[in-house]
C-alpha cells in the first residue's frame, strides 16, 4: 500500500438555476427570497461545491457519483446530511480538513447576514473548528448568467492534511 501523502488539494465548482418554486439554501441556510436553487436535492450550490472539492482532493469523482439526481432517495436531500457523508469518505481515507475557501456567485440577494452561519454549518459538517472554514460572496456585477439573476454559482477550494 502506498504510504498517504502529508496533504492533497481539491477543487470544486457547481451551479443552479433560480426558480420560482423553490426555497433558497446556501450553505445549509434557509434564506428569505423570491427564489430558489432548482435540483434534485436541496440544490445547495456552496455545499455542492465544498463536496466536490474534498472529493476531488482524494480523486474519487463528483458528489453527482455517490447522489446521482436519478436516484430518488436524495429528492429533496439536505446537502448537509451529503456534505457529512462525504466527509467519512475524507476520514476513511486517512485526511482531514485542513481549510475550507469558497465563494458564492449571487447577484442577489446580499448574503453578507448568512455568512457566519454557513460557515458553522460547514465546520460542523465537516467537523473542523469554523477558523478552518471561509466563505465570501460576490456578484458579477450584473453579467452573465447570475449577474442576470439565472443562477448562482460557487466555487471552493480544500486542503486536506494527513490524519
Amino acid at each position: 500500500m502506498k504510504e498517504l501523502m502529508p496533504f492533497r488539494i481539491g477543487h470544486g465548482y457547481d451551479v443552479h438555476r433560480l426558480t420560482t418554486r423553490r426555497k433558497l439554501i446556501i450553505g445549509g441556510v434557509f434564506i428569505p427570497f423570491e427564489k430558489g436553487l432548482l435540483g434534485h436535492s436541496d440544490a445547495d450550490v456552496l455545499l455542492h461545491a465544498i463536496a466536490d472539492a474534498l472529493l476531488g482532493a482524494l480523486a474519487l469523482g463528483d458528489i453527482g457519483k455517490y447522489f446521482p439526481d436519478t436516484d430518488p432517495a436524495y429528492a429533496g436531500a439536505d446537502s448537509l446530511k451529503l456534505l457529512s457523508c462525504v466527509m467519512e469518505k475524507v476520514t476513511q481515507h486517512g485526511y482531514a480538513v485542513g481549510n475550507i475557501d469558497a465563494t458564492v456567485i449571487c447577484q442577489r440577494p446580499k448574503l453578507a447576514p448568512y455568512i457566519l452561519q454557513m460557515r458553522e454549518n460547514i465546520a460542523a459538517a465537516c467537523q473542523v473548528d469554523v477558523s478552518q472554514v471561509s466563505v465570501k460572496a460576490t456578484t458579477e456585477e450584473t453579467l452573465g448568467f447570475t449577474g442576470e439573476g439565472q443562477g448562482v454559482s460557487a466555487h471552493s477550494v480544500c486542503l486536506l492534511v494527513r490524519n
